[in-house]
């Protein structure tokens, strides 16, 4: 038999699952709704979650940025998509991809795509340009930096 739950002890719950690492509102909704919470005592216990900070959605996107791309080594488009599918507000995604220093996002591209080339196969140039340019946007890099990338890339090697 399965056991119920109070609204205070779900609320334990899902602060202490709150505590073990950052989760943003629509993260925390479904987890209760694994534990087949009712809508209003999700709310009430997301709500109370909320006013004592164990869900601050500008902290879990700062994060969630941090992680994606220093771990991950996503581009910034791939990043944006991710936490929007998580209902992050624009202006709460904005404010946090704005902190990637625009020089590392480059020097991290550029290195993502040295190590990339040392496993290609290829037998045209334009063959390995092509791939090249494919495998940073499948990461989420947006076009006008590969292309720079891929440049300085280019002129490097012909040095």
């Amino acid at each position: 038999m399965k056991k119920t739950y109070t609204t205070d002890e779900l609320f334990l719950k899902a602060a202490s699952y709150c505590s073990i690492s950052e989760h943003c509102v629509s993260e925390v909704e479904e987890k209760l709704s694994h534990w087949n919470v009712s809508e209003n005592e999700k709310r009430k216990i997301i709500d109370r979650l909320i006013k004592e900070n164990f869900i601050n959605e500008k902290r879990y996107a700062q994060s969630f940025v941090r992680d994606k791309f220093r771990l991950n080594k996503w581009g910034k488009i791939k990043i944006e998509l991710a936490l929007k599918s998580k209902g992050i507000s624009n202006d709460e995604i904005k404010s946090a991809i704005s902190t990637i220093d625009d020089g590392e996002y480059q020097e991290m591209l550029a290195s993502a795509l040295k190590s990339k080339l040392s496993m290609l196969k290829y037998d045209y140039e334009y063959e390995k340009q092509g791939k090249l340019f494919r495998f940073a946007q499948s990461r989420g890099f947006e076009t006008s930096i590969i292309d720079r990338v891929l440049r300085s890339l280019n002129q490097s090697a012909k040095e």
